[in-house]
């Protein structure tokens, strides 16, 4: 059976910075404060008239300009994001329309966090099946939409951004073995309350702040920090990975201790663990494929890598992917 391999990747962040500093001056934080117990420095945030859907097509241009990659040939697009431009019509059918890919169908998946992990298995089956020959993954969220900036405990997490990855088949590399689980026992620790057919927009729920992130920040990190440490040493046991043969974790970017602690549980440095958690912050579903542009100069054919997400939901996911091609040579 054919893999399906990571065979290019691409980028987009907006230009604007929101620093430590800056949110000294808009809520009772420092910057000493977010550095030690998140690791962020500084994030990105969407211009006033930029939406998911730009984000997520720039990033798409990036990968087709790079790689000369005919937008004609992609088959499907599978976006991962909790901040859609709107309910309907689906994230993926305005990056169809953007990126000229007038072949394509596509869908938008929402696990949170987990989402661009969601997107690769599902586009990882496109190829193993035969069914298509290049599948577009996109994770991308425009966090800034839905954050309450009033909130210290939110507010210096989540920054914007997207990633984009092309998924073809290859007899040799590409993923090898990936899971994903939910479990929606106390979901309310992190959720969007209001929204959605049971507390539809209303003067009500704009007024209690509904429509924004919520996170009981505590609990949240015990669990991220016990179920992705558990599927890292799950995925790398099937695998019959050591950490030695490890080139990269490759962690959801969502507080720089939960890196350290899931990287520790399977005896692998921080040098070989992927971070830009500093300069981006938590983009959500934007943060792996992020990550794998930022490093994709350091990558060679056959490494391993072994990616892992946990989200709201809760939703979690790890993969063990075997790269396809010299970063250098793009």
């Amino acid at each position: 059976m054919k893999q399906a391999a990571i065979t290019a990747v691409g980028h987009y962040v907006p230009e604007k910075r929101l620093t430590n500093a800056d949110l000294e001056q808009m809520v009772d934080t420092s910057d000493e404060w977010i550095r030690t117990r998140t690791g962020i420095r500084e994030r990105r945030i969407a211009a006033d008239d930029e939406a998911t859907s730009d984000m997520a097509a720039e990033a798409a241009r990036e990968l087709i300009r790079k790689n000369g990659v005919d937008p004609a040939a992609i088959d499907a697009i599978v976006v991962g994001t909790v901040t859609p431009d709107m309910l309907f019509p689906a994230t993926a059918c305005l990056i169809q329309e953007k990126i000229g890919a007038e072949n394509a169908w596509g869908f938008d998946l929402s696990a949170a966090c987990s989402g661009f992990m969601y997107a690769l298995a599902t586009g990882a089956r496109f190829i193993e099946s035969g069914q298509h020959e290049k599948v577009l993954v996109v994770g991308a969220d425009t966090m800034s939409s839905i954050i309450d900036y009033e909130d210290r405990s939110t507010c210096i997490l989540f920054g914007d951004g997207a990633g984009a990855v092309l998924l073809e088949p290859d007899d040799e590399y590409g993923v090898t073995d990936i899971e994903q689980g939910i479990d929606a026992t106390d979901w309310e620790q992190l959720c969007m309350l209001a929204g959605g057919s049971r507390r539809p927009a209303s003067p009500e729920t704009v007024e209690k702040k509904l429509h924004v992130l919520r996170q009981d920040g505590r609990p949240v990190f015990k669990r991220a920090v016990s179920k992705m440490a558990e599927i890292t040493e799950g995925i790398m046991e099937r695998g019959d990975l050591a950490a030695e043969d490890v080139r990269y974790l490759v962690p959801h970017q969502a507080n720089e201790r939960i890196i350290s602690a899931t990287a520790d549980s399977v005896g692998l440095p921080m040098e070989r663990v992927m971070l830009n958690i500093d300069r981006y912050g938590n983009t959500t579903a934007a943060t792996i494929p992020l990550c794998l542009a930022d490093y994709e100069d350091d990558l060679r054919p056959g490494d391993n890598l072994v990616l892992v997400a946990f989200g709201g939901g809760f939703t979690w996911s790890a993969a063990h992917i075997r790269w396809a091609y010299n970063g250098l040579d793009v």
